[in-house]
């Protein structure tokens, strides 16, 4: 899959801004095709940074979340502000 097609778009709810700050996550709402290798590639080839971990959950609307850990070399807040989400 091709990165903008895994990628739908950033999610920032109140506690995602606090996994942002806090656990230097970022969250988004993913195709429900994806899977985590999918989305870990998507999210290194658009913003420019390394992944450490993916999580993956379909929500009650059935949505696709992904819960998206960067390696500490990386600061989550710096890529929020990028995308204008912080």
């Amino acid at each position: 899959m091709e990165p903008y097609e895994v990628i739908l778009y950033p999610l920032m709810t109140e506690s995602a801004s606090l996994m942002v700050e806090q656990e230097n996550k970022l969250v988004f709402i993913v195709d429900l095709n994806a899977v985590k290798a999918d989305v870990k590639k998507a999210v290194e080839e658009l913003y420019e940074v390394e992944v450490e971990k993916v999580n993956i959950l379909i929500t009650a609307k059935g949505e696709k979340k992904a819960f998206v850990k960067l390696h500490p070399n990386y600061k989550a807040v710096d890529v929020a502000i990028k995308l204008g989400i912080l």
